[in-house]
């Protein structure tokens, strides 16, 4: 457990995390130790003399002050360890995914990653501050104090001592037994909260067709597979709970038998038996304990599992003398990309002109957007080559590329801020004129004036305050504001009215003036406008040439254009 938390956290943090160990340690040990004047305490008081157990009274409560001095400090040091690992875990995450490929995010692993960077890290760095001290001090006492019965009748502490394999085995094979239904568990209240949501958002939809019962089953199916995730994952670790139980009352019972044997032989005084069944009901409640505490770190190891999974993703390689292109023309040499089992792009060769305009249409799963992603570098070809200005985009640094590249997507994401903090991620450092020559461009002040706040208008989570056709308009604000020599566009206006339709794509024939483009469309006003139009299907090039050119010859493309006349 600690050999992970110290992989995931990095060897910056190993000093902190040992050093608070080796002191909850300590205080377990001492606090176990502190139980052996127990038995010249009760030796006097029981005696014929009781005043002298004064001094060893005195001894106790010096040492249950040690103990006690020790305690806040390792309990203060597992609180600063975890609060600065948390940190640190954040900064660490945080990183990690700023360098992963754009493509590694996946829709299901954007919620997995949100929700282990959010209660997921909360849960695995609570560790340090409040599993830690109780697991340890749950397993160092009980040890300590079978050793100190042991010191003063070998007898009782070897009989102490065989429960110490007993309860190391119960406790191995209760973690063996729940790790599979506690997976299982985690796995099925993923899948129903995602169900929540998905009840609630499709609301409209599945009032409108009446179909809100029919779906409340599929929720109730959910729960009701988590209910039952949850019992198996109970009844797993319920032989572990009773085991331990069990072997703990047995102990304290074979003690106390074996202490009365003992005492009624003469062989040990009635104060050695007394004090040694305190001590050994001292051993049982951290006993007792270890089966909840076990519990909590097995789900604290599971996330930390996963942590260890996305921290040791390999981002794309970063080339180790990265070159500038001169130039911004594109090609696709004979470049290969395959999702999974399925190839979207095979043997793709094509190239664009610096300061051209190419189109690419086919149908859906054709490759389409994949062309704009392999450009951007979310990717990396798994054959072939894709250049920007003669150059591999593996061969350019991620900060060059992507600073030459403006894209404009089809969903528009815009951060829970202003208008004009949106418009400013295309380049921070703009002046206030070009951030409003930029937004004039793109129509976007039309929206800005009729919006209360105007430029101070708060968009909303992903720009939920704003219509479609105005998230639109930021994002070619945006995409004008960063003035790069490339621009990818998909499908931006593909789910837009006709006004809207109008504004986009006047701020789009603005942003695409002199700069090389590739374009992703199914509009006829866009597509008529290129260059040059490929025709992908497959994963390869069907058709290519001119618009008016691939009219005539009356094949795939042309096809197409009388399906989206009609």
């Amino acid at each position: 457990m600690i050999r992970m938390l110290l992989r995931v956290l990095g060897p910056e943090y190993a000093p902190p995390v040992r050093r608070t160990v080796a002191l909850m340690t300590t205080t377990a040990i001492v606090e176990g130790l502190s139980y052996a004047l127990l038995v010249p305490l009760l030796r006097a008081l029981l005696g014929s003399t009781p005043g002298d157990a004064s001094p060893w009274l005195f001894a106790f409560g010096a040492a249950v002050a040690v103990f006690a001095i020790l305690r806040f400090r390792s309990d203060l040091s597992g609180f600063r360890a975890g609060t600065t690992l948390l940190r640190g875990m954040y900064h660490r995450l945080g990183d990690q995914l700023a360098r992963l490929p754009i493509g590694w995010y996946s829709p299901g692993r954007v919620g997995e990653v949100s929700v282990l960077a959010g209660p997921g890290v909360l849960r695995a760095m609570s560790v340090l501050a409040h599993l830690l001290a109780p697991f340890i001090a749950a397993c160092a006492t009980p040890l300590t104090i079978v050793f100190v019965i042991l010191v003063f009748d070998w007898r009782l502490g070897l009989a102490a001592l065989i429960a110490v394999p007993v309860v190391a085995v119960i406790q191995v094979r209760t973690g063996r037994s729940t790790a599979a239904a506690d997976e299982e568990g985690a796995e099925r209240g993923h899948e129903a909260t995602g169900r929540v949501i998905e009840y609630l958002q499709a609301q409209p939809v599945l009032r409108a067709g009446g179909r809100t019962a029919e779906r409340f089953r599929l929720l109730d199916d959910s729960l009701r597979d988590l209910q039952r995730a949850n019992r198996r994952s109970t009844l797993s670790a319920l032989p572990g709970v009773v085991g331990l139980t069990f072997t703990v009352q047995a102990m304290f019972t074979v003690l106390l038998a074996l202490g009365a044997l003992l005492a009624l032989g003469g062989r040990i005084g009635a104060a050695e038996v007394l004090t040694i069944l305190v001590l050994a009901a001292r051993c049982a409640d951290p006993l007792l304990s270890l089966t909840d505490i076990g519990g909590k770190l097995r789900g604290a190891r599971s996330v930390l599992a996963r942590l260890d999974k996305v921290l040791r993703t390999e981002p794309l390689p970063e080339p180790p003398s990265p070159i500038r292109p001169e130039r911004h023309d594109l090609e696709f040499s004979s470049a290969v990309f395959a999702h999974g089992d399925r190839t979207v792009l095979d043997g793709l060769t094509l190239s664009v002109h610096e300061g051209q305009r190419l189109a690419v249409v086919g149908p859906s799963g054709a490759g389409k957007s994949t062309v704009l992603q392999l450009l951007a570098r979310f990717y990396d070809v798994d054959a072939g080559a894709v250049r920007v200005g003669g150059v591999d985009v593996r061969a350019i640094s991620t900060d060059d590329l992507m600073s030459r590249i403006a894209i404009v997507f089809q969903d528009v994401y815009l951060f829970d801020g202003t208008i004009e903090d949106n418009v400013r991620l295309g380049r921070p450092d703009a002046d206030d004129a070009d951030v409003r020559a930029a937004a004039t461009a793109a129509r976007l002040d039309e929206v800005i004036e009729r919006l209360p706040g105007g430029w101070s208008a708060n968009v909303g989570e992903g720009g939920a305050l704003l219509s479609g056709g105005e998230r639109q308009r930021v994002s070619i604000a945006r995409a004008l504001l960063k003035d790069a020599p490339i621009v990818l566009l998909d499908e931006v206006t593909s789910a837009l009215d006709p006004v809207n339709e109008a504004a986009v794509h006047e701020g789009i024939e603005r942003l695409m003036a002199g700069r090389t483009v590739v374009m992703v469309a199914h509009r006829l006003r866009t597509v008529q406008r290129a260059d040059h139009v490929v025709f992908l299907d497959g994963g390869r090039i069907v058709e290519e040439g001119h618009h008016g050119e691939l009219l005539s010859r009356g094949g795939r493309y042309a096809d197409f254009w009388a399906l989206q006349l009609a």
